[in-house]
């Protein structure tokens, strides 16, 4: 489902999504900085969530005979690769310091979103009850 032009969430709920596949590879860069040849990894935000945005949702199709649409994959973003501030000896490109700093920097954003579309939410809810005022 596409929240692009959703009023209500806005570009929250596709940010919540890239924002958690990029804690992911984040944190697979801190479990490897050990592994020899390692090489970092990192998302690009704002590719991923341009990508998001022109993503289109997917019809079904009912008859053999109607058009299909190719649904890309659409906000994840292409994994690049992160460049050391130090390289070491034995190839790993894993700056411990460096990822949990991203990480904890994706973190806040991830639970900033999150709160924007849990105020979003809460603001459905009391207008649905009519506690609005």
């Amino acid at each position: 489902m596409s929240f692009g032009n959703d009023p209500i969430f806005g570009i929250h709920a596709q940010a919540l999504s890239i924002y958690s596949r990029r804690n992911e590879v984040i944190a697979a860069n801190i479990a490897n900085a050990d592994t020899p040849n390692y090489k970092a990894r990192d998302l690009d935000f704002a590719s991923a969530l341009g990508n998001a945005q022109k993503q289109s949702v997917e019809m079904a199709a009912t008859h053999s005979g109607h058009i299909t649409t190719s649904r890309s994959n659409a906000g994840t973003g292409d994994l690049l690769y992160r460049i050391p501030f130090q390289p070491s000896l034995d190839g790993n490109s894993v700056e411990s310091d460096v990822e949990q700093a991203k990480f904890g920097e994706n973190a806040l954003r991830y639970q900033v979103a999150l709160r924007f579309v849990s105020g979003s939410v809460s603001k459905m809810r009391a207008a649905i009850s009519g506690r609005i005022q």
